[in-house]
């Protein structure tokens, strides 16, 4: 199939900006998951627990002490909720000792572990690992390293994923914008990738706009040239990073190195890269490193007037999403949507 024939043969599905989330809501209801919340401390976490538990947005596992969270909220009703205490917990043996077999190779001791598996994020990760819940949520009053240490010892990446990268949804209109939402990647997590890193990056994220954000992906990998037109190492690491991505998924409509403009705008598209199957259609945008990525999303938010949602994590093994600290209780209940969605595999 031509390359051409092969766009338009995709089906596209238009999202208003202020849908998205409930849209994401509605698939979540429907999947009836499990999810994890592991800071019980916390009013913003313990407020979206009611709520997902409410909207059925979700089955909600909060972690903490549940006296101490009666006590701290009052006020919000909890029903349907389960809270768990780690420290208490009848399960905390056996997690300590999974986390024993996990870790004994790096040195940790039995004692160490049955220590480490009290922490609750710890203790939520092992959950996951365990198959007890589907996916877990932290990150509203912890450090991303403190939230991600668990899952990278714990849950580990995904079989033939090379590291963990992160996205963003970016919602809004503009006439370059076709179904409505972008999606950005790595925005939030890499400073810097290898070719293969990159190319894993790039899959990963067009599986993500799948099944997060309903668009069929068109992937563009950016530089600072489209089609050789610069010269220089970074340029290589992009042409091979799509060379690799090519290997790897060859089902997927990605093309590179590409411009920012000829990703998006036809008649740039049109001069630059003739032919491409993504250029100026591009809906899953690939940036070869953070520093570039996080710098674009905040342009297109502060001054694109887009939505955006995330950073969102994939490429573990199992479903687990950092929190941003400033974030709200939306914010929380919005990535336990996300979440629910990304046990799909």
């Amino acid at each position: 199939m031509a390359v051409i024939d092969k766009v338009k043969s995709l089906g596209r599905k238009v999202i208003e900006s202020g849908t998205i989330i409930e849209e994401i809501k509605k698939k979540a209801r429907a999947l009836d998951k499990k999810i994890v919340l592991c800071e019980g401390e916390d009013r913003r976490v313990v407020e979206a627990a009611s709520i997902c538990a409410q909207d059925k947005i979700a089955r909600i596992v909060l972690l903490g002490d549940p006296q101490q969270i009666k006590v701290n909220f009052p006020k919000v009703d909890l029903t349907g909720v389960e809270i768990i205490d780690p420290r208490t917990s009848e399960k905390l043996g056996e997690y300590a000792k999974l986390l024993y077999e996990l870790r004994k190779a790096k040195g940790m001791t039995e004692e160490q572990a049955a220590e480490q598996a009290k922490d609750s994020t710890f203790f939520g990760a092992l959950m996951l690992k365990a198959g007890d819940v589907d996916g877990l949520v932290s990150g509203a009053c912890h450090s991303t390293a403190n939230t991600l240490r668990p899952g990278l010892q714990i849950i580990k990446t995904a079989p033939g994923v090379s590291s963990v990268s992160s996205f963003n949804l970016m919602v809004g209109n503009n006439k370059y914008v076709e179904d409505g939402v972008l999606v950005f990647a790595d925005c939030g997590l890499n400073p810097t990738y290898s070719a293969d890193g990159l190319a894993d990056c790039a899959i990963a994220t067009a599986k993500s706009a799948r099944e997060i954000a309903g668009v069929e992906p068109r992937v563009a990998m950016l530089s600072f040239s489209t089609k050789g037109s610069a010269k220089h190492d970074n340029v290589t690491l992009v042409q091979e990073a799509v060379r690799i991505a090519h290997e790897k998924a060859p089902e997927l409509v990605l093309d590179g190195e590409l411009q920012f403009d000829a990703a998006l705008v036809p008649e740039v598209a049109a001069l630059k890269a003739p032919g491409s199957a993504v250029a100026g259609h591009a809906n899953v945008l690939i940036f070869p490193d953070l520093q570039s990525g996080n710098i674009g999303y905040k342009i297109a938010e502060r001054l694109g007037g887009f939505e955006a949602i995330g950073p969102i994590c994939q490429g573990f093994d199992k479903p687990l999403n950092d929190l941003s600290r400033g974030c709200k209780a939306s914010d929380i209940v919005s990535a336990v949507a996300i979440t629910a969605l990304q046990t799909q595999r």
